[in-house]
């Protein structure tokens, strides 16, 4: 039985539920030997304690030039002669000197030896040019060569997988074809970039070489699954993603080339380099990250074409990608209806070169014009779906309401104290990032190993305590979300929080950021006595970041003291002046206190920029697995709030004839301070 897992890369992972012939990784055991494996570990974030201040490129520039050590400057990295390389062998095959080989990241300061492929931190570098880091010189800061066991694993599938020429029925081979879309893709393609076929899973293997000829590090595994009338791709990687930083069809990458094209897919590089005869990569996790530590491959090329799908996402993501490639050699190709994804170009018999001559400027001036927005314009007005943002699987209600989760917003979200504000917004976020959505929390009020164990929780959707031998079980499956944690505990500078949060950004592509809570960052800012005016000041820094980061981030700000019969209203965040304004949506947790029962707990959408809909949802508790997203009893899902004139929706009866569910019921934005409905009736 096979169970499809929602992970944070572009495909989903298909992972294997009882059954004596499966293995981990949805491999036949004998393909899949040991014990499931814990050792792959998310980088952690810096920490307030051993603060990693971040380090600017006049800084690096200045540190070369008083060392004299010569440099170059590069489109994101500069480049620099590696001390880790004995001056003997930096020669080329022309003789002359060759030793700028080490590349250091302009933003992070991190750096890479091509030659020798050490790498590390901007003080492990200091330290090596200063003379401490003699570690360095014996292996210490090497790459970390694949486990033994991946290592093995590896080998085997490798030796077990043949080339599709080879299968020993021709029906057998015209099937995989026609699986993966390969019916135009010659034998001459596949095998000039070494794609072999895994017969007992039905899988194409894509091979991971070292760029200095070291052998075979990794593979990707990839299946295909009907899916209504299209085909859903299912990926797998050894090692597991984290560690998986290949770019697909870097050893036939000449240092002559100067032009390269970027896709998000393998099969769509194998269609480029046919049709087209251009040097074609693909990236290792396609539109979800593109990792730094893979920039300097791309340092040599003085055009980046970015062609990375056919809808809306694909684009947003090419345009986040050329900021870190640098956008003033970049050219990205916008999906339409004639530019559809490479492979499928060349199935429909399209011109793909022409397509790539129409691929657009990533830069442009400051000021625009709508002809340079035009198309931008269309593509959100033909994909309303895409451009309203990802949905959320457990809370069909909010999807009603918010339409969905967008990059570049600020959401405010507020309740009453203990009524389960973070509990609400961990399984918020755990949606979102079970869709891919990559994810960095910042948890100021309870420790990370805490909010991690509630959100384990709430991804198994039961008590782990309860079922121990699972728990190895759901941990990789939750290791392999794109979530990370801010190490921060207690009261922090908001100075200190944007610059972390501007890191991951960069690092790990985040899309989404939570802040809980905001006043845990209101006692180290001095700028004024007034906590109005530093709360202010810090909405407007969290504003800002959103918006030029193209990234979502969602606030916590605790409420006014309020009356325990009163509900809570737009008004009641403390200093909501600039909360409100500033903030794209705001959220309330209402949790009602009833004479005769327990108290009610309802989400009230009271802003939303996007398109005007408000509303509020009720939320029902589920203690076992610390979730609110198990629907209510009540057929009736939603309610109106009162409009400007004071008319309210009255709920149907549920049972009764012609009574009809109530769905997502929406007011004008206009109603700033709407009055809530009556819910102190128990519904029927």
């Amino acid at each position: 039985m096979w169970v499809l897992l929602r992970s944070g890369y572009p495909l989903r992972i298909l992972l294997p539920l009882r059954g004596a012939w499966m293995g981990r990784r949805g491999l036949p055991r004998s393909l899949a030997p040991g014990p499931p494996r814990r050792r792959y570990r998310k980088e952690a974030l810096p920490s307030l304690e051993a603060p990693v201040l971040p380090v600017t490129t006049t800084e690096i520039r200045q540190y070369l030039r008083a060392r004299g050590i010569p440099f170059q400057d590069g489109h994101s990295c500069l480049r620099a002669p590696s001390p880790f390389v004995e001056a003997s062998k930096l020669k080329d095959q022309t003789g002359a000197a060759s030793s700028f080989s080490l590349f250091i990241d302009k933003t992070t300061g991190r750096f890479l030896c091509m030659t020798t492929l050490a790498e590390g931190s901007w003080e492990d570098f200091q330290a090596s040019v200063e003379g401490q880091g003699d570690g360095a010189r014996e292996g210490v800061l090497l790459s970390e060569a694949p486990e033994a066991e991946d290592s093995e694993e590896v080998r085997r599938i490798w030796d077990r997988a043949i080339p599709l020429w080879e299968l020993p029925e021709p029906e057998e081979a015209q099937l995989a074809r026609m699986m993966f879309g390969l019916t135009r893709v010659t034998d001459d393609t596949l095998k000039r970039f070494s794609v072999r076929y895994l017969r007992p899973v039905r899988k194409l293997v894509f091979p991971w070489f070292s760029p200095e000829g070291l052998g075979l590090r990794g593979l990707k595994l990839l299946g295909a699954e009907t899916q209504g009338n299209g085909v859903q791709y299912v990926e797998t990687t050894i090692p597991r993603p984290g560690a998986y930083h290949n770019l697909f069809g870097l050893p036939l990458i000449s240092r002559r080339d100067v032009e390269v094209v970027l896709t998000s897919r393998e099969l769509d590089s194998l269609a480029l380099n046919q049709s087209t005869g251009l040097p074609t990569l693909a990236l290792p996790r396609g539109t979800a990250c593109l990792p730094p530590a893979l920039l300097p491959y791309l340092e040599q090329f003085r055009r980046v074409v970015l062609w990375l799908g056919n809808d809306l996402r694909s684009w947003e993501a090419a345009k986040l990608f050329a900021r870190k490639l640098n956008p003033k050699r970049c050219s990205l190709v916008r999906p339409g209806d004639q530019q559809p994804s490479p492979l499928e170009a060349l199935n429909q018999g399209l011109n793909l070169s022409r397509i790539l001559r129409t691929a657009l400027p990533a830069w442009h001036k400051s000021i625009v014009s709508f002809r340079q927005l035009r198309e931008e314009v269309l593509g959100e007005l033909s994909n309303v779906e895409q451009a309203a943002g990802v949905r959320w699987s457990r809370f069909p209600d909010l999807n009603r309401l918010l339409k969905g989760h967008r990059k570049g917003e600020l959401t405010v979200f507020t309740g009453p104290t203990g009524s389960g504000k973070t509990t609400f917004i961990s399984e918020y976020a755990l949606d979102l990032c079970t869709q891919g959505v990559n994810t960095l929390w910042g948890s100021f009020e309870i420790s990370n190993v805490r909010l991690a164990r509630v959100m384990l929780t709430q991804f198994a959707v039961g008590r782990l305590e309860e079922q121990l031998d699972k728990y190895d079980e759901w941990a990789d499956r939750f290791e392999d979300l794109p979530l990370y944690f801010m190490t921060f505990h207690g009261q922090q500078s908001i100075r200190t929080v944007i610059d972390t949060m501007q890191h991951a950004v960069y690092v790990y592509d985040i899309c989404h950021v939570v802040i809980d809570n905001l006043q845990f960052m209101m006692g180290h800012e001095q700028l004024s006595t007034d906590r109005i005016a530093a709360q202010d000041y810090i909405v407007g820094a969290f504003r800002k970041f959103a918006t030029d980061s193209s990234c979502h981030v969602t606030l916590v700000i605790h409420p006014r003291k309020e009356d325990d019969d009163k509900e809570l209203q737009t008004a009641s965040i403390f200093g909501s002046a600039k909360a409100s304004q500033e903030a794209d949506n705001v959220l309330i947790l209402q949790d009602r206190k009833l004479v005769t029962g327990p108290g009610k707990r309802y989400l009230q959408v009271s802003k939303n920029r996007f398109d005007g809909d408000v509303g509020v949802f009720p939320l029902e508790f589920n203690k076992s697995s610390l979730t609110f997203s198990i629907p209510p009893k009540s057929k009736a899902r939603l309610k109106k709030i009162k409009d400007d004139n004071g008319l309210v929706a009255k709920k149907p009866s549920s049972g009764k004839k012609g009574a009809m569910p109530q769905i997502s019921e929406t007011c004008s934005n206009q109603a700033r301070n709407p009055n809530q409905p009556d819910l102190s009736k128990p519904s029927r």
